[in-house]
């Protein structure tokens, strides 16, 4: 199965979502903000990842490094740039933004329904 990297500023997100893929027999790889995961994957500060995620489900709204930020800059490092990404946002906020990204497989609206997260990550692990 999968490694997969969550990053989400609220902790009860990311413990869900690691409950949910778990009993898929997918690893889950938590992280809290932009910054760490960046430092997870060895991109900021540059040197070794510490985790090497087959996908990445990133909140878009997060303090400091924002998920369109942390999307952008991972996109842009030889490292990291072909790891899909799964974008978790508040029912409402504009998934276009997204539209053109390369490295964005799915826009996925909060609060969400746990087959349906099930389901997308299947679809895009498919796909690797």
């Amino acid at each position: 199965m999968a490694c997969i990297l969550v990053v989400d500023d609220e902790r009860d997100i990311v413990t869900l979502i690691k409950v949910i893929l778990e009993r898929e027999g997918h690893s889950v790889v938590e992280s809290y903000s932009g910054a760490d995961a960046l430092a997870k994957l060895g991109v900021e500060p540059p040197g070794e990842a510490s985790c090497k995620p087959d996908l990445l489900i990133i909140d878009l709204m997060m303090p400091n490094i924002d998920g369109l930020t942390l999307t952008r800059r991972l996109a842009a490092h030889p490292g990291t740039g072909a790891i899909p990404v799964m974008i978790l946002t508040a029912k409402g906020h504009p998934g276009e933004l997204f539209e053109s990204s390369k490295t964005v497989a799915e826009v996925v609206e909060k609060p969400f329904d746990p087959k349906s997260l099930r389901e997308t990550v299947a679809s895009i692990m498919s796909k690797r």
